[in-house]
């Protein structure tokens, strides 16, 4: 009996909704705390070595602070909405269906509206009973899961959202990646023919800065210097992970 129960217990487990539950955890709390860790080491580097007035780059420091918030949101809202995801996987294998039938509230709904209200509504000894408002959280829960229709929608939406995000997390890789170059060239001035004071790292090229920033731009051995800091090299690596956990999302996202 008790392996003919594991037996139909791993037959409904939702082994696709696992990993893809998993993988999206996993990317999504790689993104939203390498993500969190890079935006703050952008900000002491720009303020160390590319500007030396607050009011360049107070704009900046309060676009950094909003992305910051957002991460927070984010990390909360995939948290919630995976495990979701997670439940509406296990609801849906084929044994739930068999028992629940397709498309009908499933048994989270029942279960959860049985163990907060004590059993089923009916007429008590004053009449009818109102039905209490978890309950009809909980009534409202089951029916989304027995719709699969609906999750669907909505993560082809937050796909697309994503997709988004994803493109824009390839903007700071890029940039440090440029600047990384960049140092590699004046660190070997045998590979190119331009003069090593004249490559340079310009803040203001990418939006980051306003072109009346000062100095707004390191270049050649002091740029070479930055490069060779451990708050550069962080950050460079904290981009290029939030870049790593953005896409494992979008697979999660996808599969």
């Amino acid at each position: 009996g008790l392996l003919e129960c594991c037996a139909r217990c791993l037959i409904g487990a939702p082994f696709a909704s696992l990993v893809a539950t998993g993988l999206c955890f996993f990317g999504v709390a790689l993104f939203c705390g390498c993500g969190h860790e890079a935006l703050t080491g952008t900000e002491q580097l720009i303020e160390t070595y590319f500007s030396k007035n607050y009011q360049d780059y107070e704009y900046l420091i309060d676009v950094i602070h909003a992305f910051q918030y957002v991460i927070y949101g984010t990390a909360s809202f995939f948290f919630l909405y995976g495990a979701l995801l997670l439940a509406e996987g296990f609801y849906t294998t084929g044994a739930v269906r068999q028992i629940f039938g397709d498309y009908r509230t499933t048994i989270c709904g029942k279960g959860l509206s049985a163990t907060v209200t004590g059993g089923p509504k009916g007429r008590g000894a004053r009449g009818p009973q109102r039905a209490h408002s978890l309950q009809r959280v909980c009534q409202c829960l089951g029916k989304w899961l027995g719709h699969p229709d609906k999750f669907v929608g909505i993560t082809y939406v937050l796909t697309i959202i994503w997709l988004l995000v994803f493109a824009c997390s390839a903007v700071p890789v890029y940039i440090y990646f440029n600047t990384w170059t960049t140092c590699q060239s004046i660190a070997n001035p045998s590979k190119t023919s331009a003069s090593i004071g004249t490559l340079c790292a310009d803040a203001r090229m990418y939006g980051v800065l306003p072109w009346n920033a000062f100095p707004g731009k390191v270049c050649g051995s002091n740029l070479l210097s930055i490069c060779k800091t451990s708050e550069f090299q962080m950050t460079f690596h904290l981009f290029i992970a939030a870049f790593v956990g953005a896409a494992a999302t979008l697979v999660s996202l996808v599969s």
